[in-house]
């Protein structure tokens, strides 16, 4: 039961805030959804109990992820309005630079091309106002697509995206078809209005 724990973990850790269902949980462990939920709910008590854990489990829309608790709202606020100035990470600015020359696209592509999770680079991002929410695909779980903001484009002096510099093709994984790294083959997509809330359904 615990190996199975830190199974599910694992996966709520990497799936960000996308989420993950019960059934999809199931399907990836090859575990009988009954102990998924057995174990979804030990992780929820281990961490309302535990006064050193920062994280919390949470479901929304049938979907459960990782966030931190409540009480630190205002330590994450803080965080999330440091200035720019501060200096991004190598990896920051890889994931910034793959949203921008390749939106709209979700998570799972940007982890596709950088061949690893860029969970927390994406919330770093967003929290920064650099990347936001711009639209999600109708499919299971409506996965989020991301695009670079408005000061995004004022900071770096752009008028659109055209303005972006030239770079190799094979620097963002050129050999994918825009079909396999958007997913966009098989589902339309919903792109939000400007005046739309961009945090509908999470």
């Amino acid at each position: 039961m615990n190996e199975l724990i830190k199974r599910v973990f694992g996966i709520l850790f990497v799936a960000g805030d996308d989420g993950v269902s019960r059934q999809e949980l199931a399907q990836s462990l090859e575990e009988p959804i009954s102990s998924i939920d057995d174990c979804l709910e030990q992780l929820k008590l281990n961490f309302q109990t535990d006064d050193s854990s920062a994280l919390e489990v949470v479901n929304f829309n049938q979907r459960y992820r990782l966030i931190t608790k409540k009480e630190l709202a205002k330590d994450v606020e803080k965080y999330a309005q440091a200035p720019f100035s501060q200096n991004l990470t190598r990896a920051s600015i890889e994931t910034l630079s793959i949203v921008a020359y390749r939106q709209p696209i979700t998570r799972m592509a940007i982890d596709e091309i950088r061949g690893v999770s860029s969970s927390s680079l994406i919330q770093k991002l967003i929290s920064r106002d650099l990347i936001k929410e711009i639209g999600r695909i109708e499919a299971p779980g409506r996965p989020v697509l991301y695009g670079v903001t408005d000061y995004f484009m004022d900071y770096f002096g752009l008028k659109t995206l055209e303005d972006l510099p030239e770079i190799e093709p094979i620097a963002l994984n050129a050999e994918l078809s825009s079909e396999e790294l958007f997913d966009l083959k098989e589902w339309p997509i919903e792109l939000y209005d400007e005046e739309n809330n961009q945090n509908e359904d999470e």
